[in-house]
């Protein structure tokens, strides 16, 4: 992997808590406008092509709807970390997420990062937390997927 892809950790410094909050509200804003095109995609067809009156109520329905939203949102996060290692809500907000070595992330730790990270939601928040007590400001899915984030500089004007 050529050397200019790595980021040099002991120079790059850390995104607090606040910052990764924002980046994740503005992901999630997109990934609702997401949702809402996948339902679509489901909940029409069953009722103009298959005649279903309640989509919602029809158990087939339901799964694939609930499949096809898990596949969004581990497809518009490991795409995204995949190609450049930053989400939209992250490019906004200077941070990128790497490797435990610094260089960029390969499909495992993107998949293991993005299946972890729910975990660090459903204890209430705890796993991101956690960042306030680790002496490395990691939360749980980054320890889980050996990944980081960085706090980018911000761009020179000219």
């Amino acid at each position: 992997m050529p050397t200019q892809d790595r980021i040099d950790l002991a120079q790059a410094a850390t995104p607090g808590l606040l910052r990764r909050l924002a980046a994740i509200g503005y992901d999630c804003l997109l990934l609702i406008a997401l949702y809402v095109v996948a339902a679509a995609l489901v909940v029409l067809p069953a009722g103009m092509l298959f005649g279903i009156q309640d989509p919602a109520g029809d158990a087939l329905v339901r799964l694939l709807l609930q499949l096809l939203l898990v596949m969004v949102s581990l497809g518009f996060f490991v795409g995204f970390w995949l190609h450049g290692g930053q989400t939209l809500g992250m490019r906004a907000w200077r941070i990128r997420v790497v490797r435990a070595d610094g260089y960029p992330l390969h499909a495992g730790n993107a998949l293991l990062r993005a299946l972890a990270a729910p975990f660090s939601w459903a204890t209430l928040g705890l796993g991101f937390l956690w960042m306030l007590v680790d002496p490395e400001r990691l939360t749980w899915h980054d320890r889980i997927s050996a990944t980081r984030l960085v706090l980018l500089s911000k761009p020179q004007r000219r």
